[in-house]
């Protein structure tokens, strides 16, 4: 199944940032959260859990227009609230990259 991007559920990875405040965007609480999430690490996040997904990494979070972080479309399986806390439990056990 391909997703469709005007039914998809988006995820931003300032939803999932620990240094986004909470009235800045992000979603999940601060021990759910990681430090600098890309859009990549959300995409592969999603995809660990059997979702269909499109990654696009020219758009920017409205609230963050300067920064072009990407986006992560998910077809929409799943309620937002639920794909978000499955997602941000699964960033929490990805390998980081040391760099």
């Amino acid at each position: 199944m391909t997703v469709d991007p005007e039914n998809a559920i988006v995820l931003w990875p300032s939803y999932f940032d620990l240094r986004v405040a909470r009235a800045a965007g992000r979603k999940v609480a601060k021990k759910k959260a990681v430090e600098g999430p890309t859009a990549h690490m959300v995409y592969e996040a999603a995809k660990s859990l059997g979702l269909d997904c499109i990654l696009e990494l020219e758009k920017a979070y409205p609230r963050f227009w300067h920064r072009h972080e990407g986006r992560v479309l998910v077809e929409p399986k799943l309620k937002k609230t639920v794909l978000v806390d499955k997602v941000a439990a699964k960033l929490k056990t990805m390998p980081r990259d040391k760099a």
